[in-house]
């Protein structure tokens, strides 16, 4: 049986799966990423696919990568990445690897993921959101990834949930979904109280006041631009993947009561919203699968 391995260089961990073609993990890794000026995170990721070949113990046929930005339009590269991992724009992965390698943004790679083997398969139009550093996510239509223009489609953490918020997304846009939850921005949302989501969480849990007004507001945020995103696309269902989705019924009870509140059901018909089955390795795991699909 054939196998691939997956990347997902994510801002904090560098994820690494490898896959049978039928989603099957038969082994993961994760190592920190170490962005920095000098591009060492490329050692870091070259380190993981010599891993993950080692554990094979045999050829590997093809390596997919799933990162932030714009692919280009053969999938060889990440096009447009400005201000972070210093040179991945225009480089060439599989000449550095020495294997068959495609790439796609991280978001698109979660939502092939859950497509093919996960909570969105076998549903036609589907929507997906990363929460993770940031906020990304996909577009299932008539069964296929839309990318849109220069293949950006799907950057919904950079819909703006308060224009009179001054902190711009880095697309530029006031008061960004990806601000409101974003493990990035916590320090500052909390001024200064929490370092990471997690810790917030870990606050909200114990009903510490002003945890728990925090971090319900942020899943308020977040349960009104699902509802917008759900009134211009129409999704049969959402799902949600990434690291903050690690926060399980913190984030899903309240999520699902302020849903209630917003979503417009002319049929009294709710949208589902599941917990992707891939959670923080829903990068990796489709960028394996969109990999199988190139050979």
């Amino acid at each position: 049986m054939k196998a691939a391995i997956g990347i997902d260089l994510g801002g904090t961990y560098i994820k690494g799966v490898l896959i049978d073609e039928n989603g099957q993990v038969i082994h993961q890794h994760y190592m920190p990423t170490n962005d920095d000026a000098e591009g060492k995170w490329k050692e870091v990721i070259l380190e993981m696919v010599n891993y993950m070949k080692g554990a094979h113990g045999k050829p590997v046929d093809v390596i997919g990568l799933s990162c932030p930005g714009f692919a280009n339009a053969e999938n060889k590269c990440i096009e447009h990445l400005p201000g972070r991992l210093n040179g991945i724009e225009n480089f060439i992965w599989q000449n550095y690897f020495g294997t068959n390698t495609y790439v796609l943004n991280d978001a698109h790679a979660a939502l092939i993921a859950e497509a093919k083997f996960g909570e969105i398969k076998g549903f036609k139009n589907a929507m997906l959101l990363t929460l993770g550093t940031g906020v990304g996510g996909g577009l299932l239509v008539n069964g296929e990834l839309y990318q849109g223009l220069s293949q950006m489609a799907g950057h919904f953490g950079h819909t703006s949930i308060n224009s009179h918020d001054d902190e711009l997304s880095i697309l530029g846009i006031p008061g960004s979904l990806e601000y409101a939850i974003g493990n990035y921005s916590v320090k500052r949302r909390s001024m200064g109280r929490f370092n990471s989501t997690q810790e917030l969480v870990d606050a909200y849990i114990t009903k510490e006041p002003f945890a728990t007004w925090l971090w319900l507001d942020t899943v308020r945020k977040l349960a009104i631009a699902i509802a917008s995103f759900c009134n211009s696309f129409s999704p049969e269902i959402t799902v949600l993947a990434g690291g903050i989705t690690n926060a399980g019924a913190s984030l899903f009870e309240p999520l699902q009561a302020f849903t209630d509140l917003y979503e417009y059901r002319p049929k009294g018909e709710a949208m589902p919203i599941k917990q992707a089955k891939f959670s923080d390795l829903a990068g990796a795991v489709g960028a394996a699968a969109f990999a199988f699909t190139k050979i």
